[in-house]
């Protein structure tokens, strides 16, 4: 229901107002009417000049520069965007969309490659910082490059199959690069929080709990988790990797 109080005066109203200003000398003060239509037509163009104020700022000069980029054993020479993250670069330039783009945050963990065999979050990382490192997407890891048979993959490829570490899929290729490095940095010796906790500091088991946090930076949704543990955690024993 609207507040009578802000409906409009009726000529006859606006007119005793006027004639009341006037007697009292005050009528250069806004009354109810002027105000509102005053206010009103400010804030109209107030949102008008803002509006045009930000699409200026929003029209930033694009440099695109070339770059090339050592992508699963070869070299792809691109011309990008200074600006574009190593994700896009992948699978808008390269047409390699085993890496998903899921949070674009850094918190998922979709996009997960190996840049020189660590694994980085390929949202976060500009294309051009990635250029003389060896970068190694999903599509890179199994031994041949078109794979037949499960032989023809990557030991943790084989594993994800073999223990069912995955069911909608659009996780798995994040969660498969980042478990070959997991597995890479326990051999090397890298500890975790769990190490520490438990006092194990000199090349721990790999555990469950190890493993829940090493592949924490992993998120699946669909919560195959207890079978991607089970996956890492049979090629971490088999020494495969």
């Amino acid at each position: 229901m609207t507040d009578a109080s802000f409906e409009p005066n009726d000529p006859a109203e606006f007119a005793q107002e006027e004639r009341d200003l006037e007697r009292h000398g005050l009528h250069l003060e806004l009354n109810r009417r002027t105000f509102l239509q005053t206010a009103g037509t400010f804030a109209a163009s107030m949102a008008l000049g803002v509006s045009e104020t930000a699409h200026a700022k929003d029209v930033t000069p694009t440099v695109v520069r070339s770059v090339t980029l050592s992508v699963n054993g070869s070299p792809r020479q691109l011309s990008l965007d200074t600006r574009t993250s190593l994700l896009d670069a992948l699978r808008e330039h390269l047409d390699l969309t085993g890496s998903k783009k899921g949070c674009d945050h850094g918190q998922c963990g979709a996009c997960t490659v190996l840049v020189n065999g660590r694994r980085v979050n390929s949202c976060l990382t500009l294309a051009f910082a990635a250029e003389g490192s060896e970068i190694t997407t999903i599509e890179g890891l199994a031994k041949t490059a078109d794979p037949r048979d499960i032989a023809d993959l990557h030991p943790v490829q084989a594993a994800f199959l073999e223990h069912d570490g995955y069911q909608c899929g659009y996780c798995t290729p994040g969660q498969i690069c980042s478990a070959v490095a997991a597995i890479e940095e326990h051999k090397r010796g890298a500890l975790s929080i769990v190490s520490l906790h438990t006092g194990k500091s000199n090349h721990p088991e790999m555990t469950d709990d190890e493993i829940r946090e090493r592949m924490s930076g992993n998120i699946c949704r669909c919560g195959a988790y207890p079978n991607i543990v089970s996956a890492v955690r049979a090629v971490a024993k088999g020494g495969m990797a």
